[in-house]
C-alpha cells in the first residue's frame, strides 16, 4: 500500500475518518516503521488538503449566495422577497438552526423582526428589541458584530425578559448578530443562530456581514424605487392636472367670450344658458329674484324650491357657486336684492343615477369616502372650479342682462306711468294726443281695458317695478300713486262670455284677484286690489280708476286684505262705491239664478221672497199673505236654498237679496 490511496480519497470526496484506515491497515498487515511513517505523514498532507479543498468549496458556495444575492438585487421586484432569500441563504450557508433579519423603527426608536427563517415561536417572530438590549439590541446600538456561544450565559448583553422569554421560547443558545448598514446609520440587524452551543469562526462573520450589505443596499434600493415610483406617479399627475387645468382655463375663457359677445350684441338670458349648456353640459335653470323661471324647468334641478332657496342664500353670502349633491348652484344679489340664480344639473350617466340627492345625504356621503377618493377629488378641483367659474361668470352676465332690462323697463315705464298719470289725474282735453301717446308705447285706448287699483302698504319701488313689467308684458299701462299702484290692462273685445267669465265685470273681478294674488306673493305682504271696467277711450280711464280705488279701500274696510273684486262682486256695498250704479248686474248677481228659474218655469220663486221678508220671515204668514198651503211655501223656499245657496237667509246676503227684490220690482214699475 502506498500513499496514491490518500489521493483517491480526495478524489472521492471521503469523510476524515476515512483517512485513518490506509495507516491501520499497514500497520494490521505488518508493515515495517519506516512505511507506517510515510502513510501517516501522507495522510497528514492528505488531511490539509482536503481542508484547503472544503475552504476553497465552501468560498465558492458563499461567493456563489453571493452573486445570486446580488443578481436578485439588480433585478429586484418584490423586497420581502429578496430579503427572504437572503435570510435563507444565510441559514443554509452557515448551517444554523434559524436565521432573522431585524429593521429599524425611527418611529418609536427600536428594532423590529421583519424576516425570520426557521423559527417556530410566535413570540420571538413578533419581537422588538429595544436599542441596547439583549444581543441584537447592543448591534444595532454600537454598529460592531457580536457572536455569543451561549446567550443566557453571557454577561456582556443586558438581558430583559421579554427577549430572554422570547429567545427561551425559540430554543436558542449560539447567536450571531451584525448589522445592516448605509453609511453611518444602521437600519437593521442580520441574526443567525444555532439551538445548541457554538463557536462561530471569523469567516462566518464575514459570510453573515457580506449577506447584511447585500440586504442593506436592498432595502435602500427598494426605498429608492419606492420613491421614484412616487416622484414619477407624482410627475404624472401634474401633468393630468396640468392638462386638465389647461382645458379648463380655455373652456372657461372661451364661454366667458362667448357671453361677453353676447352682452356687445345684446343678447338674453337664453342665449347666456345656451353658452353654459355648450361648455359644461347638463341643463340649466336660471331663477329671478322671487324664484320664478326665466329659462329651463325648476322643477328638473334635482332639488327642491326650499333646497335651491337655501343654497342661492348661501351663494350669494359666500360670493360663489356652491353645490348641492351633483348639482352647482350660483346666485347674485344686488343692493341686498337678489337678482338671479343660475342652477345646472350635470348630464346623468348610468354611474351618476343617484347622485342627484338632497343636501343631508350629500353631507353623509362625504364622510364615507377614503384617502384615495380624497386624492381623486382634490384631482378634479381644478375642473370643477372651472365649471364654477364658468357658472359664476354666467350668473353675472345674467344679473347684468337683468339690470339692463329693467333700466329698459324703467325707462318705458316712466313714460307708460307718465301717460296713465294724464289719463287719470287731468281732465281729458286732448283725447287724439292721448290715443297717440298710447300707440308709441303699443297701447290701443280705444280697446277695452280694465282699470286696477292695487293698496300695498310699502316697498313701493318693488310694488311699481313689479306692476310696470306686469303691465308691459300684458301690453298696458302702469303707475305708481303712494301706498297704491295702478295697473290698465288691456280686456278682450267680447261683451259677454268667452274669455270674460260669464259677464265682464266678473272678468274685471278675476283680473284683480291675479294681481292681488301674485303682487302679495312678490311683495311677501298683502297686496288688495279693485278693479273697474272695462272701459273704451281715454275719458272712462278716470272714473273707472275712482271706482277701482273706491273698490280696494271697500275690501280693506270689510277686512278682506289681499282680495280683489270689482263694484259688482261687492253686492250692495258695490252700489255705494260703483260710479255708474250698475243696478241690473247687481240684481242679476244677486237673484240671477231664482228670476230665470221663474221665467222658464212661470213660478213665483221671487213674489215667494219677497212675501217671506215682508212677513218677518214666517212661512205660515207668508202663506196666508199668498193664499196658498205653508207646505208649498216651504218648497218654494227649499227651491231657492238650491238655487241660491244654503246661506241665503243668513244676515248679510238675506240683506243683499231683499235689496235686489225691491231693485227688481221698481225696474219693472219703471219699464211699464
Amino acid at each position: 500500500m502506498n500513499e496514491l490511496v490518500f489521493l483517491e480519497l480526495l478524489a472521492k470526496e471521503a469523510g476524515a475518518v476515512e483517512f485513518e484506515e490506509p495507516v491501520l491497515a499497514a500497520r494490521a498487515a505488518g508493515a515495517d516503521a519506516e512505511t507506517v511513517r510515510r502513510l501517516s505523514a501522507a495522510k497528514v498532507e492528505a488531511l490539509k488538503v482536503r481542508a484547503v479543498l472544503r475552504r476553497r468549496a465552501r468560498r465558492e458556495a458563499e461567493l456563489s449566495a453571493l452573486y445570486d444575492s446580488a443578481s436578485d438585487l439588480a433585478g429586484l421586484r418584490d423586497l420581502d422577497a429578496l430579503l427572504e432569500a437572503i435570510v435563507r441563504r444565510a441559514r443554509l450557508l452557515l448551517g444554523t438552526d434559524t436565521a432573522s433579519l431585524a429593521l429599524h423603527d425611527p418611529e418609536r426608536g427600536d428594532t423590529y423582526m421583519r424576516v425570520t427563517d426557521g423559527s417556530v415561536s410566535a413570540r420571538f417572530r413578533a419581537l422588538r428589541l429595544a436599542m441596547g438590549a439583549g444581543l441584537g439590541g447592543l448591534v444595532a446600538q454600537v454598529g460592531t458584530p457580536y457572536a455569543t456561544p451561549d446567550y443566557f450565559a453571557d454577561g456582556r448583553f443586558a438581558h430583559t425578559g421579554d427577549i430572554d422569554v422570547a429567545v427561551k421560547e425559540e430554543g436558542l443558545v449560539a447567536i450571531l448578530g451584525v448589522p445592516l448598514r448605509l453609511g453611518t446609520r444602521v437600519i437593521g440587524v442580520l441574526f443567525a443562530a444555532d439551538r445548541t452551543p457554538r463557536t462561530f469562526a471569523r469567516e462566518e462573520v464575514a459570510l453573515l456581514g457580506s449577506l447584511a450589505a447585500h440586504a442593506a443596499v436592498a432595502i435602500d434600493s427598494a426605498r429608492l424605487l419606492d420613491e421614484t415610483r412616487a416622484a414619477l406617479a407624482d410627475l404624472s399627475e401634474a401633468n393630468r392636472l396640468m392638462r386638465a387645468h389647461t382645458e379648463a382655463v380655455e373652456r372657461a375663457a372661451r364661454a366667458h367670450d362667448r357671453m361677453a359677445g353676447l352682452v356687445l350684441r345684446g343678447g338674453g338670458v337664453e342665449e347666456v344658458a345656451s353658452v353654459v349648456t355648450d361648455a359644461l353640459g347638463g341643463t340649466l335653470t336660471v331663477l329671478d329674484g322671487d324664484g320664478r323661471p326665466l329659462h329651463g324647468d325648476s322643477a328638473g334641478t334635482g332639488l327642491t324650491d326650499a333646497q335651491t332657496a337655501e343654497a342661492a342664500r348661501e351663494a350669494r353670502a359666500l360670493g360663489r357657486a356652491v353645490r348641492r349633491g351633483r348639482v352647482l348652484v350660483a346666485s347674485v344679489e344686488v343692493s341686498s336684492e337678489p337678482l338671479c340664480t343660475l342652477v345646472l344639473r350635470p348630464g346623468a350617466t348610468a354611474a351618476d343615477a343617484d347622485a342627484d340627492i338632497n343636501a343631508d345625504a350629500d353631507i353623509n356621503a362625504d364622510a364615507d369616502i377614503n384617502a384615495d377618493a380624497d386624492v381623486e377629488g382634490d384631482a378634479d378641483a381644478d375642473v370643477e372650479g372651472s365649471d364654477s367659474l364658468i357658472l359664476e361668470r354666467a350668473a353675472l352676465i345674467t344679473a347684468l342682462l337683468l339690470l339692463f332690462r329693467r333700466s329698459v323697463a324703467e325707462a318705458e315705464g316712466r313714460v307708460r306711468g307718465e301717460l296713465l298719470d294724464d289719463l287719470i289725474a287731468r281732465p281729458v282735453t286732448d283725447p287724439a294726443g292721448l290715443r297717440d301717446r298710447a300707440r308709441r308705447v303699443g297701447v290701443d285706448l280705444s280697446a277695452p281695458h280694465v282699470v286696477i287699483v292695487v293698496k300695498h302698504g310699502g316697498r313701493r319701488e318693488r310694488a311699481a317695478f313689479w306692476a310696470a313689467s306686469t303691465a308691459t308684458i300684458a301690453g298696458g299701462l302702469a303707475a305708481g300713486h303712494g301706498e297704491a299702484v295702478v295697473l290698465l290692462l288691456p280686456a278682450p273685445q267680447e261683451p259677454s262670455g268667452g274669455p270674460y267669465g260669464t259677464s265682464p265685470a266678473t272678468y274685471a273681478t278675476n283680473t284683480a284677484k291675479r294681481i292681488a294674488a301674485d303682487l302679495s306673493v312678490s311683495l311677501g305682504s298683502p297686496a288688495t286690489a279693485g278693479a273697474a271696467g272695462p272701459v273704451r277711450g281715454p275719458a272712462g280711464v278716470a272714473p273707472a280708476y275712482r271706482e277701482a280705488q273706491r273698490c280696494a279701500e271697500a275690501l280693506i274696510a270689510l277686512g278682506r286684505a289681499g282680495d280683489g273684486a270689482s263694484a259688482a262682486e261687492l253686492g250692495f256695498v258695490g252700489l255705494l262705491v260703483g260710479g255708474h250704479g250698475d243696478v241690473a248686474a247687481f240684481t242679476e248677481a244677486t237673484l240671477g239664478p231664482v228670476l230665470a228659474y221663474d221665467a222658464r218655469r212661470g213660478t213665483s220663486l221671487a213674489g215667494t221672497l219677497a212675501a217671506f221678508f215682508a212677513t218677518g220671515g214666517s212661512p205660515t204668514r207668508t202663506a196666508e199673505a199668498l193664499h196658498i198651503h205653508v207646505n208649498t211655501v216651504t218648497q218654494r223656499l227649499e227651491r231657492v236654498g238650491r238655487l241660491l245657496g244654503d246661506d241665503w237667509h243668513e244676515p248679510d246676503r238675506a240683506l243683499e237679496i231683499q235689496l235686489a227684490l225691491r231693485l227688481h220690482r221698481l225696474r219693472h214699475l219703471d219699464q211699464r
